[in-house]
């Protein structure tokens, strides 16, 4: 809380978060049409100055919703997913230390999946900011995420969180088995309660 005004301070998401889809739209769409999506969002100047720090969820948010938003569903999904999947790339290579990397890839799945999901039900924060993620282990294994504030006051006919999808699949992909997959198969932007992913490593 902000002692000075008495008010909470808004919870805050890793710049990865924004950093990547910048990167995605360059790499499948164009310069035009990120700068038309940065602009859309009221962050131009993070084209320019990228974010080294962890950004308000609420920036976030703006700019996941005005992809899909100006891209439309099917271009906007696939943006989001190469974001969320070369956050992926990044949290590997960045996050997780190399001994630990090693050991996951050693281990067969049964072991080295509810290890990674323990550390990402730690650091959970970094990609869902205020929201509360809930691992239920079982088969599949089912990843519950309420509050999302990436999507707060979104509508769409669908699951619409393929960054967070993305980004968990390429962790599980990378470290526990080659053929994991995550599906969204209920979104709060959808109407349902909660937004839940499916996990399959094994």
């Amino acid at each position: 809380m902000d002692a000075a005004t008495g008010q909470h301070e808004e919870a805050r998401i890793g710049p990865n978060a924004i950093l990547q889809v910048a990167a995605a739209l360059s790499a499948l769409e164009d310069e035009d049409t990120a700068r038309r999506c940065f602009d859309a969002a009221g962050v131009s100047d993070w084209l320019e100055h990228p974010p080294e720090a962890m950004v308000p969820e609420s920036t976030v948010a703006a700019l996941h919703q005005c992809v899909r938003r100006e891209l439309g569903a099917d271009r906007g999904a696939r943006v989001m997913r190469e974001a969320g999947e070369r956050t992926g790339e990044y949290v590997l290579n960045n996050r997780i230390p190399a001994p630990i990397r090693a050991l996951l890839r050693f281990l067969p799945p049964v072991l080295a999946g509810p290890m990674l999901l323990k550390a990402i039900s730690q650091h959970a924060w970094t990609f869902v900011g205020s929201g509360q993620l809930t691992i239920r282990k079982g088969r599949p294994c089912l990843l519950e995420l309420a509050h999302n504030p990436v999507i707060a006051g979104e509508r769409a006919e669908g699951p619409v969180c393929h960054w967070h999808a993305a980004a968990f699949e390429h962790l599980f992909r990378s470290l526990v088995h080659g053929d994991s997959t995550i599906r969204e198969t209920r979104c709060a932007a959808a109407g349902d309660e909660r937004c839940v992913f499916e996990l399959r490593y094994r």
